[in-house]
């Protein structure tokens, strides 16, 4: 089938709530991707910060091949020895006790918002507030959605669930007006993502664990995109020296396979029971299969010092292009391997052109090109998008 034949059968029979790239992608190779016809791409946006070993990665390829020829789904009425390995691997990793494993990130807020709700239930039926950031991402559903600070995302989708507000990121004023006694929750991306790759004053989080603190209410991180190593610490919230008391995960967390997971500690995890959350396909064999082989690379393979070394260096390359095109490149900003560079128009036509030169990125916020590759990115990686951006850059001057 030729990418005609394609574009228009999508066309026809698929929803169109995805604005599609005119390339038909057919397979994937370490920190690069093929399409149909062959044509090799260097893929910088990792199927949004979900490959984090890249393509066709040989152990994650056999275990996911092995199980399948075991046993792909069982119902979470039985024990599986992958969930449970994945569980305290994830426990482990996390430095907290309990995990629940859903199949997206939208899944895993969903299910973190329910806990936290049944938690503060418990001693007040009136503690339900959920303080939320503008410019956050958190989800599709109608909860996650609502939680998400982005109008645009709640256009013609109401009445919206009630018991969320927003507040400006980074601005501890604005949450000290709005929590007390009455609040359930804070929920926050550690680094926004989708709302333009904005790392927050290394303060402002610890300020706002001590207010969650003096209010009794619950810190939740969305680690969706943020988390998995690829800040250069297995979540991104460690950067800033607190802790989580409920944190989510999906993306990364099987290297391609859906997943989600939140976790918490023992004190909270006590507020549900038997029937107050559960899943299907959440947690199958197969999915933590996959999982295993993702958090043995992050404990064994150095995917997280890897991510420190390289984000650093690709801001440094960045920030090289930002001094070469001031007017262009209003600033580089990032940990790790989330990096992004706002520009001082729309990012599309520069995207586009990129991917004409055979590299992938994307934009994200309107005008802020975001780098998330996959942790086994390499200098000579790096340095091949550079000169791919440098040259396309160049043409916008």
């Amino acid at each position: 089938m030729i990418d005609a034949d394609i574009f228009a059968k999508d066309q026809k029979y698929y929803l169109p709530v995805f604005d599609r790239y005119k390339i038909v992608l057919d397979h994937g190779d370490g920190p690069y991707v093929y399409d149909i016809n062959g044509k090799k791409y260097l893929d910088f946006l990792a199927g949004i910060a979900v490959n984090v070993l890249g393509h066709n990665y040989p152990p994650l390829v056999m275990a996911i091949r092995n199980q399948a020829g075991k046993m792909i789904h069982c119902s979470n009425l039985y024990y599986t020895q992958p969930q449970v390995e994945a569980a305290s691997r994830l426990s482990h990793l996390s430095k907290m006790n309990k995990v629940f494993f859903g199949n997206s990130g939208a899944e895993a807020n969903e299910g973190a918002i329910k806990l936290a709700r049944k938690y503060a239930h418990m001693t007040d039926k009136d503690k339900s507030l959920i303080i939320c950031a503008n410019h956050s991402f958190h989800g599709r559903t109608i909860a996650t959605l609502t939680a998400t600070g982005q109008p645009k995302y709640h256009q013609g989708f109401g009445p919206l669930p009630d018991g969320f507000v927003h507040v400006d990121y980074n601005n501890i004023s604005q949450l000290e007006t709005i929590i007390n006694d009455k609040t359930c929750a804070v929920m926050l991306e550690a680094i926004q993502g989708e709302g333009g790759i904005h790392v927050p004053d290394k303060d402002y989080l610890q300020k706002v664990r001590a207010l969650c603190n003096k209010y009794n209410v619950l810190l939740i991180f969305d680690e969706i995109q943020c988390g998995m190593g690829r800040t250069g610490t297995f979540f991104a919230f460690e950067q800033f020296g607190i802790k989580a008391d409920i944190v989510t995960l999906a993306k990364g967390l099987a290297g391609g396979v859906p997943i989600g997971a939140f976790i918490t500690n023992d004190k909270i995890a006590r507020a549900f029971h038997p029937g107050d959350h559960g899943t299907t396909f959440g947690g199958n064999p197969l999915a933590c299969a996959a999982a295993n082989v993702v958090l043995d690379a992050m404990e064994n393979g150095g995917l997280m010092e890897n991510a420190a070394n390289m984000g650093k260096y690709l801001i440094e390359r960045l920030q090289t292009l930002k001094e070469k095109y001031p007017s262009l490149i209003k600033q580089v900003r990032g940990k790790g391997l989330m990096v992004g560079a706002e520009l001082n128009k729309p990012g599309k036509k520069i995207v586009d052109e990129c991917l004409e030169k055979n590299v992938i990125i994307n934009c994200t916020a309107g005008n802020v090109l975001r780098f998330v590759p996959p942790l086994i990115i390499k200098k000579q990686h790096i340095d091949s998008l550079i000169l791919v951006l440098d040259k396309v850059l160049a043409e916008h001057v």
